[in-house]
């Protein structure tokens, strides 16, 4: 089956960043988004644990294991980048000024509804961590994710099954197979797909009606 890499879709999310903005990237798949925009163009990335310019992963030999992410991930500052405290993060996350975050997710609905912290009672300290913040602070949101589970069952749903993130906030979906647009009033609409990929062949992947762009 034709699919995009996860440096395609982290790729593919990079480029649809305006510049100026100021973006917080979530655990995982997220995080790659960092690698894909070049110092000349100016994303202010944030993390949730304090750092305000955020740069891509360091080279080899050159981490410094005191600057990471809300992931614990080593990264990088870019010049201008600044440390702050956590309270200092979650102002900016609560008091609305994160242009962008982007998440990883477990289920994405077709009116906007993420969930993306839990997926059964069977789960070990379950947490919503500061996703539930940022869902509902950061003026958009977008979801990088795989488009099904390893066992074939969709991830694009009418209806999230698992417990909520937060409540019609998301606007895009970056997947393995697609780039969809959540818009409000009408559900999923397709960007972009696969090369070799039919839109009959995405839709029997999806557990929502699919809609072209007009």
């Amino acid at each position: 089956m034709p699919s995009f890499s996860r440096t395609d879709m982290a790729a593919k999310a990079a480029a649809d960043i305006p510049e100026g903005w100021v973006v917080n990237l979530g655990i995982g798949m997220p995080t790659l988004i960092a690698d894909q925009v070049p110092l000349s163009r100016e994303v202010i990335f944030q993390s949730e644990n304090g750092v305000l310019g955020m740069g891509p992963a360091p080279e080899k030999g050159r981490e410094n294991p005191w600057l990471i992410n809300a992931g614990k991930q080593m990264v990088t500052l870019r010049p201008g980048g600044s440390i702050c405290h956590h309270a200092d993060s979650f102002a900016m996350i609560r008091g609305g000024h994160i242009d962008l975050c982007v998440l990883g997710g477990f289920e994405v609905a077709e009116n906007g509804d993420l969930a993306n912290w839990a997926t059964s009672e069977n789960d070990t300290a379950p947490a919503v961590g500061g996703a539930m913040d940022l869902g509902a602070g950061a003026k958009r949101l977008w979801v990088v994710m795989d488009h099904t589970t390893k066992d074939g069952r969709p991830k694009i749903v009418e209806r999230c099954g698992y417990p909520l993130t937060s409540l019609g906030s998301v606007s895009r979906v970056y997947t393995n197979l697609a780039v969809l647009d959540v818009v409000q009033g009408l559900g999923f609409v397709v960007r972009d797909i696969v090369p070799g990929m039919s839109l009959e062949e995405l839709q029997a992947k999806s557990g929502a009606k699919l809609h072209t762009q007009s």
